[in-house]
């Protein structure tokens, strides 16, 4: 029979708690039961297998720091990215506030003061190109319910049935994405739809 300081006996449920390390201690054996199921661990197996459940969950500790760490890294980059993309963009938009300013201190004539906002228009289309930003089409063209959103009829003999008559907020577009429909009226001529 081997020596119980240098062999530990195992029961089936205590080598598992070991596997889940919930217990930090070496198991004790059950009286009759833990000797028929058990089977002989030498102590230095033991020892050997309590070390690398250690290292084990040491390393799982530090995977998971690492990977909170990383997360809010990224958190930190994504907040960073948008405030950076924020910031080129309200860059742009300043000269066009200036100029907003210079216009409402100005003393100019009414006439003087159109021409003033009409170059500021024409500023800010520049800087919404540059971001590609571009207007919807919309004055004319056949109603397209994917850019336009109706907001009435109106009888015009003069265009074509269903097609824009008015224009009562343009719309806008980032590339192929849709920011704002272009508010319309549409045209109801009544010669077509009796043809």
């Amino acid at each position: 029979m081997p020596d119980q300081d240098t062999e530990l006996t195992l029961s089936k449920e205590a080598a598992a708690s070991l596997a889940d390390h919930s217990a930090n201690e070496m198991p004790t054996r059950e009286p009759d039961q833990a000797a028929s199921e058990a089977s002989p661990v030498p102590r230095a197996e033991y020892d050997q297998l309590k070390t690398e459940r250690d290292q084990l969950l040491d390393r799982l500790a530090r995977l998971q720091a690492e990977f909170e760490n990383a997360r809010k890294r990224a958190e930190r980059d994504k907040i960073a990215n948008r405030d950076y993309a924020v910031g080129d963009v309200v860059e742009k938009f300043l000269p066009v506030l200036d100029h907003f300013e210079m216009a409402l201190n100005s003393t100019g004539t009414a006439d003087q003061l159109r021409s003033g906002v009409e170059l500021i228009v024409k500023q800010m289309e520049d800087v919404l190109r540059q971001l590609n930003v571009t207007a919807i089409p919309a004055l004319g063209t056949e109603f397209d319910p994917r850019h336009h959103e109706a907001l009435g009829s109106v009888e015009r003999p003069d265009l074509p049935d269903q097609h824009v008559a008015e224009e009562i907020r343009r719309g806008y577009k980032l590339r192929d994405k849709l920011l704002r429909p272009a508010l319309v009226r549409i045209a109801s001529n009544p010669k077509q739809k009796s043809e």
